[in-house]
């Protein structure tokens, strides 16, 4: 008799250690990054966690133990990794995967410490992405730690964006900021007098210099800037009173008030004179753009970082739950296993690692392309200016060609003459690169910290009333508490998805998404266990509804998707980001299963790792179908109006003695019918017929096509909790519980 053959499954046998993240991520060829994250990790899990431990964070006000927390970032290079060499830094070029690693090993113990580095860099970022080469040269440079010799403190920046209450956080557009020409003598610099009263303010208690954004008070300066103020700076430099913060006590955050006189050279970018008129070369929301499409990456990473830090914690508690009651003794199922006896606990355990893999992977995916992206847009510059051209939308118009060029790339079959020449224009590729960014950014900042911040409630639930215990292990309460901020933090969720709902219909964005689509089903051919299908069907429906919902109107003609429409065009936003983030986190799977047998640590186990990697994949691919499905089927049928039993919309359905004349050459039909109309008039009790839609049939097929792509989800489910179940994790947690220090 035959027997069947059932493939044999590798299990993991530890949690994922530097090797695997290494060439997950990207760094593995990077010792300059893998020395960042072993400095960073040494002052998070030490310095960082005695501070957590010890009760620093019951306090709002800056203390000396926190300030002594910014001296060990600069002892362990994280402050330099912001600048270039001969800035003082160690890293060449790029650095927004750099700082992307320091941010999540440093918010793997406590998003504040993480917040408190990455508000210099933050302070940094409008002098480096539009700064004159004489502020970049001056603020970074003092910014950088004392090199070996030099006896000097390092200067600390904050960045004053939003104002105080009522107005706090309207809209990035509208300033209360004020500045003008306070003296203006022939063949002198315009001196200019600066007022501005800031509102949740990070960094400000330490800060030498701040970069504040202010609107224009006079007509002999033009528009709005971004200025550069000194603590030295002639009048007020008030840093205020401490903001009463529940969550990141480890970073500085007040309302300050500035009234300082400044020299004109401190506009950031600089500035012409035109008609007696001062014109900044940049105005508030270009550098605002500029710095928040990068610096939103870290912040959403900080928000995964947490989701991985709670995996151990929760296995240990999971184990031990039972440990010291009569019934559970050493051997005993009972006494080895705890909880995890039970499938819930291990489920929900997965979904909670799922989404952590799924929102790192996303993150730092963003930041990899923004260090691709950061020389092609400085060729871009130099390209158009060489051709005079300057300015936003001077810049948009010229691009149009490349774009156009772009998508003519995207469709190109492999092995074309035609890619060549496509692939060398520097222009070309700055404007896939910019599209892709531009949905990359904001997915990341929404999806990591808003649904990672209702997975880390879950985290906590999983440690039963331990949870929310001051003595919990890994600190998950203050990361539950602290992902709430994180939300926030540069422009909240309604922030990010607006600005999805214009970037992600660009023409080159579509464009690259079909080739998306097509790449997942190329995945899928080879490694169906990762959800790849799922996903490349989940998209196909997302684009469909997409198109539909572009030409669609709503019962009194209005379209449906316009920026008005937030609840269409926001949902939508929402239904992407999950699917960028399942995709990211399925390529990054790939690229260990391709790579990882050529590292000799890495290989070791390898099979069993991406095993289970693959099986979080899949659990987290029909997570994100069952998103997009939902969303989708709501706004596709949602925007019909239900019929009614009225004369024109009950015109189709049956009479109750058409059925009886149908019945003898069709039997069965009057079992199908649903909506019948009796001889009197009366019909079902319901509102009125079962309600169509115009392109329906297609998108159910599409959806009926996604059901069945949901095949074996479940089982991969219940591999990776029984892989949890089983994998080691060490003694103890590197890093101390509350209590005393």
């Amino acid at each position: 008799m035959g027997t069947l053959a059932i493939p044999e499954t590798k299990t993991m046998l530890t949690l994922p250690g530097d090797p695997i993240r290494q060439i997950l991520w990207r760094f593995a060829d990077r010792f300059d990054l893998q020395m960042l994250v072993q400095s960073a990790r040494g002052v998070a899990r030490g310095t960082v966690a005695r501070l957590v431990a010890a009760g620093e964070r019951n306090t709002h006000e800056w203390t000396a133990a926190k300030d002594d927390m910014l001296d060990a970032f600069d002892r362990a290079g994280i402050t330099a990794a912001f600048m270039e060499p001969e800035e003082g830094g160690f890293i060449t070029g790029p650095k927004n995967l750099a700082l992307g690693l320091a941010a999540f090993e440093l918010a793997w113990v406590d998003g504040g410490a993480a917040t408190a580095s990455l508000a210099g860099f933050l302070a940094l970022s409008p002098i480096h992405e539009r700064g004159t080469q004489q502020q970049v040269t001056r603020y970074k440079t003092l910014s950088a730690p004392p090199q070996p010799g030099e006896d000097r403190k390092p200067w600390r920046g904050a960045f004053a964006l939003t104002e105080p209450i009522p107005y706090v956080g309207v809209d990035t557009g509208m300033l209360s900021g004020k500045v003008r020409v306070a003296d203006w003598k022939n063949g002198a610099e315009p001196i200019l007098q600066v007022e501005k009263r800031g509102r949740f303010i990070t960094g400000i208690a330490f800060a030498n210099f701040v970069t504040a954004a202010v609107n224009s008070d006079d007509g002999r300066l033009k528009g709005s800037c971004v200025v550069i103020l000194e603590e030295t700076d002639p009048g007020t430099f008030d840093r205020g009173t401490a903001t009463k913060k529940l969550v990141h006590q480890l970073s500085s955050t007040g309302d300050p008030v500035f009234n300082l006189l400044v020299p004109a050279s401190r506009i950031v970018g600089g500035y012409t004179v035109k008609d007696g008129v001062i014109v900044p070369n940049f105005n508030h929301t270009e550098i605002i753009d500029a710095v928040f499409r990068r610096t939103r990456v870290p912040v959403g990473l900080m928000t995964a970082a947490k989701l991985l830090s709670a995996v151990e914690p929760v296995v240990r508690y999971q184990r031990q739950r039972f440990r010291g009651a009569e019934g559970a003794r050493p051997g005993s199922v009972r006494y080895e296993q705890g909880i995890q006896q039970r499938e819930d606990a291990l489920h929900r355990l997965v979904d909670v690692w799922a989404t952590g893999e799924a929102a790192s992977s996303l993150g730092f995916a963003a930041a990899r392309l923004f260090d691709e992206l950061d020389p092609l847009e400085k060729q871009k510059t130099a390209i158009l200016a060489e051709r005079g051209v300057s300015g936003g939308r001077a810049e948009m118009k010229a691009l149009k060609e490349s774009e156009q060029r772009a998508i003519e790339l995207l469709k190109l079959k492999p092995g074309s003459p035609r890619r060549t020449e496509l692939e060398s224009d520097p222009l070309v590729q700055y404007v896939l690169k910019d599209a892709e960014a531009n949905v990359l950014c904001p997915a990341t900042k929404l999806w990591n910290t808003g649904h990672g911040a209702n997975m880390m409630r879950e985290a906590v639930s999983l440690m039963g009333g331990y949870g929310i215990t001051e003595d919990c292990p890994g600190f998950l309460a203050n990361k539950w508490m602290d992902a709430q901020l994180e939300a926030t933090y540069e422009g909240p969720e309604a922030v990010q998805r607006r600005q999805l709902t214009v970037t992600m219909t660009s023409d080159v964005f579509l464009a690259e998404f079909a080739n998306w689509t097509t790449e997942m089903r190329r995945i899928a051919s080879s490694r169906p266990g990762t959800g790849a299908c799922t996903l490349a069907s989940a998209m196909n429906l997302w684009a469909w509804s997409l198109n539909y919902l572009q030409h669609a109107t709503d019962p009194t003609g209005s379209k449906l998707y316009h920026g008005q429409r937030q609840g269409v065009t926001f949902a939508l936003a929402d239904a992407l980001s999950w699917l960028v983030a399942s995709r990211s986190q399925i390529l990054d799977v790939v690229e260990l299963e391709t790579r990882g047998a050529a590292d000799a640590v890495a290989a070791e186990g390898l099979a069993g790792t991406v095993q289970f990697l693959s099986d979080l994949c899949h659990t987290q691919a029909a997570q994100a179908a069952g998103e997009v499905s939902r969303i989708c089927a709501e706004l596709v049928f949602g925007y019909t109006r239900h019929p009614s039993w009225d004369e024109q919309e009950h015109r189709n359905c049956f009479l109750a003695a058409e059925l009886e004349e149908l019945e003898e050459t069709m039997p069965g039909i009057m079992a199908m019918a649903v909506d019948v109309l009796q001889p009197d008039g009366s019909h079902p009790a319901k509102a009125g017929p079962c309600a169509g839609c115009a392109g329906s049939s297609e998108f159910l097929r599409l959806q009926s096509k996604l059901t069945t792509c949901l095949t074996g989800a479940r089982l991969a489910k219940d591999r990776a909790a029984d892989t949890v179940s089983k994998v080691m994790i060490p003694e103890a947690l590197d890093y101390p519980a509350a209590g005393p220090a």
